[in-house]
């Protein structure tokens, strides 16, 4: 993506300490030293007046470095990480993308809730645009399935598993990631044809607004971004919280659960339960409708706008310089 649009980008080196055994620790702690010299060697070279923080840990070093400087924090997901609340110390703002976050950082005065920043352009498409560009009949309903970038294995196999089941009764795009895409595509060559015209399979999507205004339910893990696209398009979705890391994925599937605008399956559930609980969701048309108004009434456009916003504000505020 950085590629595509000609970013110019410089790298850090950066290591995870929360989480990791004992053995891995006092590698990772170099990593992060050396990132910090790294860091403080961009600032001497670019000059920023304001910096903006989000991710986890690979933000750390730079944090560490900037801390004479603006900076404005933003915290994607509804509960930050440890990485994020040691930025927070330091940062002079703070963007959240929902109310709920308001409670992790009760100490600190300077929050606002912006919403989630979704790309430019994204929300341009329409369902007919969206159908036209992949083909789609309107005799059966979408369903979207993503995992990110890489993809959600443990999806992917059960969708694998059951894809002539699915196909039976709904048209799927399918974003396999690049790890399971060969292994996905040679599922997709043994199907009927007339099953093949109804599964829609990329390894990345560029185009995602379009499968979002496509769809009529979505499966997918719980990162941030459903907190902020999901809710754009209005679209309802089963969420499987990613279960071998951070708790971020089930506080934020919870928190659209909470609000009926998703429903949450647990990973070990997913060879059990998933095509039941597709097949009863799109058979239950008032109960979409119910959700998908649920998942509108969530968002909070311009988010980026506001973000922006504070960023030019802190930047005309005097900032300190790192010296050589």
């Amino acid at each position: 993506m950085v590629k595509r649009e000609n970013i110019t980008i410089e790298t850090i080196p950066a290591a995870g300490i929360h989480g990791i055994g004992l053995k891995s620790l006092p590698g990772n702690i170099l990593r992060l030293t050396r990132g910090y010299f790294a860091s403080r060697r961009v600032i001497r070279s670019f000059k920023p007046d304001v910096l903006l923080f989000t991710g986890g840990y690979v933000a750390v070093p730079m944090a560490l470095a900037a801390i004479p400087f603006q900076s404005l924090l933003y915290v994607p997901d509804i509960e930050p990480g440890l990485a994020l609340k040691t930025i927070a110390r330091f940062s002079d703002q703070i963007a959240l993308t929902t109310p709920e976050s308001k409670s992790y950082f009760s100490g600190n005065r300077n929050t606002n809730v912006t919403g989630y920043p979704t790309r430019i352009g994204i929300s341009d498409w329409t369902r007919e645009k969206a159908e036209h560009l992949f083909n789609l009949s309107k005799e059966k309903p979408v369903v979207l399935i993503l995992g990110g970038s890489k993809g959600a294995r443990s999806i992917n196999q059960v969708v694998e598993q059951h894809l002539s089941e699915l196909l039976g009764f709904a048209q799927i795009i399918h974003i396999s990631g690049q790890l399971d895409f060969a292994v996905a595509e040679k599922s997709r060559e043994q199907l009927a044809d007339d099953l093949k015209a109804n599964y829609h399979l990329y390894p990345y999507l560029h185009e995602i607004g379009a499968a979002f205004a496509a769809a009529d339910l979505a499966i997918s893990r719980a990162g941030a971004s459903t907190l902020g696209e999901y809710p754009l398009f209005g679209l309802p979705a089963i969420l499987v919280p990613y279960p071998h890391a951070w708790r971020y994925q089930k506080v934020n599937a919870d928190y659209l659960a909470k609000h009926s605008a998703a429903v949450v399956l647990e990973d070990s559930r997913l060879p059990e339960d998933l095509v039941a609980l597709v097949k009863s969701l799109l058979a239950d048309s008032q109960k979409l409708s119910q959700m998908r108004n649920s998942m509108k009434s969530l968002a909070v456009p311009g988010a980026a706008d506001r973000i922006a916003d504070m960023l030019v504000g802190l930047s005309t505020k005097k900032a300190g310089r790192i010296q050589p």
